[in-house]
C-alpha cells in the first residue's frame, strides 16, 4: 500500500493530555497503544495488525478483511496525535480481494482529504460529489472515528469513499 503522510500535530492526543517528561521510547509505546485501542475499537471481523512506533512514524503489519477495513486503519492511525506517516505494510485477505474483485466499486480505493479551516463535511461532499446533501456517505465512510458529523477539525485526515 505504502506510506501515507499526516499532519503530526493535528491529531486527538485524549491519552496523552498529562504534561510529564517521558522517554521517547515511552512515547513510542503510548503511541502505539492508542492506536491499537483505536483500531481494536473499529470492530473489524478478521483483522490481524501489528502496530510499531518509531517516532513520527506509525508502521501497520497484518493483514485487513477489505480496502475500507485498511484505510480506516491507516486512518486510525495517521489522525493519532505526534503521528506524520503510517507505513502501511497491510495485505487485504485473498478471499476479500475476491470478492471485491466482482465488484469494481468496492475494491476502488477512497481519496482521503486533510481538513481545512472552515470545512464542513458538507462543503467536502460538495467538492467531491457535487452535491451537500451527500456529506452522509462521508459521515458513514469516518464511522467509528467520526462519532459526530460536525466534530471536524483542521488537518484531520477523512476517507473520501467513491460515490
Amino acid at each position: 500500500m505504502g506510506l501515507f503522510d499526516f499532519i503530526r500535530n493535528a491529531g486527538v492526543d485524549e491519552d496523552l493530555e498529562k504534561a510529564v517528561e517521558i522517554t521517547p521510547e515511552r512515547l513510542n509505546q503510548l503511541r502505539q497503544e492508542s492506536i491499537s485501542k483505536k483500531i481494536a475499537q473499529l470492530d473489524i471481523d478478521g483483522e490481524q495488525v501489528s502496530v510499531a512506533v518509531d517516532g513520527e512514524v506509525a508502521t501497520l503489519t497484518g493483514s485487513a478483511p477489505s480496502q475500507e477495513a485498511l484505510e480506516k486503519m491507516v486512518l486510525c492511525a495517521g489522525n493519532q496525535h505526534g503521528i506524520a506517516s503510517v507505513d502501511c505494510q497491510l495485505s487485504v485477505d485473498a478471499p476479500a480481494v475476491a470478492a471485491e474483485a466482482a465488484s469494481p466499486a468496492a475494491s476502488t480505493e477512497a481519496r482521503f482529504y486533510t481538513v481545512q479551516s472552515g470545512d464542513t463535511l458538507g462543503k467536502i461532499a460538495q467538492q467531491f460529489y457535487g452535491s451537500a446533501s451527500k456529506y452522509p456517505l462521508i459521515f458513514e465512510a469516518n464511522t467509528p472515528m467520526l462519532k459526530d458529523p460536525d466534530h471536524i477539525y483542521p488537518g484531520q485526515s477523512l476517507r473520501i469513499p467513491p460515490a
